[in-house]
């Protein structure tokens, strides 16, 4: 990617993976569905079920080929996060509440205001974290030795 690229890459998104949307613009004007993967590096969206296009795929090892049917990134600007209250698209803003949480509230003409909550599947890592310990881990016992103590200086390196 050029820089001239990477200039016009989303700095704060405010749609994010698991929001109802509605598309805008393109062949599926007016419909809405579920943002199923975000694509920053191209400020790029793919909603579940919607912009199909056909593909053709090669035969290959561990796969047949074939046409297929399969969902197109659409550009993030093609696509509102729907309000909550009313059901209609609006743009997203953000306000901080009276115990400093942040939070998206609908905002635009004929936005209610109300707090769009973020997706419960947000919470869900899509890679879990590795349970067993890899070969470059650190094992714990040298994570917690105590290297320096500050009362007496001792583990203090020479300089």
């Amino acid at each position: 990617m050029g820089w001239k690229a990477a200039e016009k890459l989303i700095r704060h998104w405010k749609v994010l993976r698991g929001d109802n949307v509605m598309i805008i613009r393109g062949k599926d004007k007016g419909e809405t569905g579920v943002i199923k993967r975000v694509i920053r590096s191209q400020n790029r969206v793919i909603v579940e079920g919607k912009n199909l296009v056909k593909k053709h795929i090669k035969a290959g090892e561990g796969h047949e080929g074939g046409i297929f049917t399969v969902e197109a990134p659409l550009h993030a600007s093609n696509v509102q996060v729907l309000d909550p209250v009313t059901g209609k698209p609006c743009k997203v803003g953000i306000r901080y509440l009276e115990d400093g949480i942040k939070v998206r509230v609908s905002r635009g003409q004929g936005a209610s205001g109300s707090i769009i909550p973020r997706p419960e599947i947000l919470k869900i890592r899509t890679t879990p974290r590795p349970t067993v310990a890899g070969p470059k881990d650190t094992p714990m016992d040298l994570v917690l030795e105590r290297t320096y103590d500050a009362k007496t200086g001792k583990g203090m390196p020479d300089l």
